[in-house]
């Protein structure tokens, strides 16, 4: 085998190792709100991207778009039948009250980027 098809070969297993790892293997730290308000900056996806909220509270969560993206501009709660617009450059408060423990994700208009909500 000639030395071109196996740097071919080497580069492509190495991508096919970083592709699992990114999309699979990466777990995002969550973090837990111990107040009635979370801030989310939304820039390339959302952060903090996990977040861990009390059942029958009433959270705030702030949303502050600084990704000028197109497929940023709308936040979807399926499970709480909530969706927003998220203007550039402005804070949008939503008010969740979860009446049930568990996971519940969240996305941008188009499912590119996601979140998750931790209900305990």
């Amino acid at each position: 085998m000639s030395p071109d098809k196996i740097i071919v070969i080497i580069i492509g297993f190495l991508a096919i190792v970083f592709i699992y790892w990114f999309f699979l293997m990466k777990k995002s730290k969550a973090v837990s709100v111990s107040a009635d308000t979370v801030d989310i900056e939304v820039l390339g996806g959302y952060t903090p991207e996990v977040i861990t909220i009390p059942r029958e509270k009433t959270t705030k969560l702030n949303f502050f778009r600084k990704d000028p993206s197109s497929c940023l501009e709308e936040v979807v709660m399926g499970d709480f039948h909530i969706r927003k617009t998220l203007p550039l450059n402005e804070k949008v408060s939503i008010d969740i009250t979860p009446q049930k423990a568990g996971e519940f994700i969240y996305s941008c208009g188009m499912g590119m980027f996601h979140g998750k909500i931790i209900v305990k």
